[in-house]
C-alpha cells in the first residue's frame, strides 16, 4: 500500500510518499519538479531586463499572463499608472478629464506587438527620445522628490503585465 501527501511550502509543492517502489517515487519527484517551477517564476528586476534594439522587451517580468481587469483598474487609477493624465481611451468614457499629452489609445494593440508595448511601459525613453511618459518600472537613475521612493518603482512587475494585458484588448 502507498500513502501519499501533498505539503506546500512558500516557494514550493512537495509531493511525499510512504511504501511503495522505485517508480512511484521517481514520479513523484518528476511531479515536485514541474509544480514547483511552473508556479514559482522568478520576477525579474528592473535592472536586468533585455531591451531590444528598439526599445521593446520580448520576455515576460514576471513569467506569468497578466490580468486585463487589474490592468483596467491600473489604467484609470490616478495614484497609480494614470495614464488617463495623458491619453484618450474610449474603452474608459465614464472616466473624466482624458489627456491629450500621449497619443489616443484606441487601437493601440493593432498598431503595436506586446513586446513593444511592454518596453513602452517599462521605459518608453528607450524608444521614444525626450518623451515626457515615466519609466513604470525603472528603479534608479534618477531623482526622486520624495526620499521615500529612491529605488522604487511605480508599478511592481505584475502591475506592468497586468497593464499590458489590458492594453493588447484596445483593438479598433
Amino acid at each position: 500500500m502507498v500513502a501519499y501527501g501533498i505539503h506546500r511550502t512558500s516557494r514550493f509543492l512537495i509531493l511525499t510518499t510512504m511504501g511503495g517502489n522505485m517508480r512511484l517515487t521517481t514520479i513523484t519527484l518528476a511531479a515536485v519538479v514541474a509544480l514547483s517551477s511552473a508556479s514559482f517564476a522568478e520576477t525579474t528586476a528592473p535592472g536586468d531586463i533585455k531591451f531590444g534594439e528598439n526599445g521593446e522587451v520580448e520576455i515576460s517580468l514576471t513569467g506569468a499572463a497578466g490580468d486585463a481587469a487589474s490592468g483596467r483598474k491600473i489604467f484609470m487609477n490616478r495614484k497609480k499608472g494614470n495614464c488617463l493624465a495623458c491619453h484618450v481611451n474610449s474603452d474608459m468614457a465614464e472616466q473624466t478629464f482624458h489627456g491629450e499629452v500621449g497619443p489616443e489609445l484606441d487601437g493601440v494593440a493593432d498598431r503595436w506587438e506586446a513586446a513593444e508595448l511592454r518596453g513602452i511601459l517599462v521605459n518608453s525613453k528607450n524608444m521614444f527620445e525626450g518623451t515626457i511618459m515615466p519609466a513604470f518600472y525603472k528603479a534608479s537613475g534618477y531623482n526622486r522628490i520624495l526620499k521615500k521612493f529612491d529605488g522604487k518603482t511605480i508599478l511592481s512587475a505584475q502591475e506592468v503585465e497586468d497593464l499590458l494585458a489590458y492594453v493588447m484588448t484596445l483593438k479598433e
